[in-house]
Formats: structure tokens, C-alpha cells, sequence
């Protein structure tokens, strides 16, 4: 049995910043780019054709929309200030490490997170003292999917040596960490299960 956690609401709690276009557009603007009057609005709008779960990366939706406004800015340029933008305080969760190597003690386990920001989640797990602690880490920005679509799980799943048939997701959203079950997986829901009883519940019958 292999087992996957959610990070962000799972493990971690952080701060995100209350009106993401104005604290990247800040961001921006320090690093000398001049911000459209309307970039709230173009911030808004999609920029970037995708399939349907697939995960398109928030320096790539930052430089399209700067450049919908006619701005042009490096995309070097916005990825630094989207990771500037979202830098949060980080916040372990009560049980979490105790749940992840207990359930290492079982199989492989790895880490599957819905983020859009490059940098964001390992700069997260050295702030939660999370680093080291999983075996692969899969991501969306990484993987190009984003939770609950089944590549996701399936990237997480190859990550670790298995199959989402065998792969258990524990995690606080049924929207999107549900989707395991749909890939044929196990799902563990936090708002149901809390940490300090997810190893038990890995060792109950599926």
C-alpha cells in the first residue's frame, strides 16, 4: 500500500494573500514593471488555453495577461514576483508528521499538491519541517494536472513505484482529493478522519 497526502489544509495551514492580482501586482511594480489600470480585470481572465485539469502555471497566466494589456515583461520577470507574492507563513498541522511516518512504516509515501506556484510547495515543507519526509513529491505545476483529475494521481502513483489502484490519498477536500476514488484508489478525508487517527484508519479494511 502506498499513501499520498494533500499538503495545503492537510498538513499545513498558511496565509494566503487576500487579493492575490494586488499583492503580485505590487511584486510587479518593485521590479519595474508598469501595471495596467485594469489588472484586476486582466488578472481575471483566462490567458492561457488548456485541456480541462490540466494546470497552467501562475507566472505563465501573469505574463499573458501583462501582455493582453500590452506590457511586456520577461517571464523570468513574473515568476519572481508571483513566488514573491506567495510566500507565506506555514503553519504544521497537529499530527502530521506523526501520520506521514507512520504511514511510512507501512510503504512509500509521497506528497500531491494542487499549487500553481512554482517554489511554493517545497519552500513550504522546509517552513513545516516537512522536507525529507516523502518519499516523491508530485505537484501540479509540476505534473501538468491538477487534482482530481486522474493523471494527477496517476503521476503521484508512478512517483512512488504503484498504481492508483494501490495508492490511498489522504487529504481535506472530497472535491479534489476525492478523485482518487474515481482513479480506483482509497480516499481519507481529515475533516472526518483527523491526523492522529489516519494511521489507524490506513490499517482498517478498505
Amino acid at each position: 500500500m502506498a499513501v499520498t497526502f494533500d499538503l495545503f489544509g492537510t498538513l499545513v495551514d498558511v496565509e494566503y494573500p487576500s487579493d492575490p492580482a494586488e499583492t503580485v501586482a505590487r511584486e510587479l511594480e518593485s521590479r519595474g514593471v508598469t501595471v495596467p489600470d485594469d489588472w484586476h480585470v486582466a488578472y481575471g481572465e483566462q490567458h492561457v488555453e488548456a485541456p480541462a485539469g490540466a494546470e497552467v502555471p501562475l507566472p505563465a497566466h501573469v505574463a499573458r495577461a501583462l501582455d493582453s494589456r500590452g506590457v511586456d515583461a520577461e517571464q523570468n520577470v513574473a515568476r519572481h514576483a508571483v513566488i514573491a507574492a506567495f510566500d507565506p507563513d506555514v503553519t504544521r498541522r497537529d499530527g502530521a508528521l506523526d501520520a506521514i511516518r507512520g504511514a511510512a512504516d507501512r510503504g512509500p509515501v509521497g506528497l500531491l499538491s494542487n499549487c500553481a506556484v512554482p517554489e511554493l510547495v517545497p519552500r513550504t515543507l522546509i517552513r513545516a519541517g516537512l522536507r525529507g519526509e516523502f518519499d516523491a513529491v508530485t505537484t501540479s505545476v509540476g505534473c501538468g494536472w491538477r487534482k482530481p483529475h486522474p493523471s494527477a494521481f496517476e503521476a503521484a502513483a508512478e512517483a512512488l513505484g504503484t498504481a492508483t489502484t494501490g495508492l490511498v490519498h489522504v487529504g481535506d477536500d472530497p472535491e479534489t482529493d476525492g478523485g482518487i476514488v474515481a482513479a480506483g484508489g482509497r480516499f481519507v478525508d481529515v475533516t472526518e478522519t483527523p491526523l492522529s487517527e489516519v494511521v489507524a484508519e490506513l490499517e482498517a479494511e478498505p
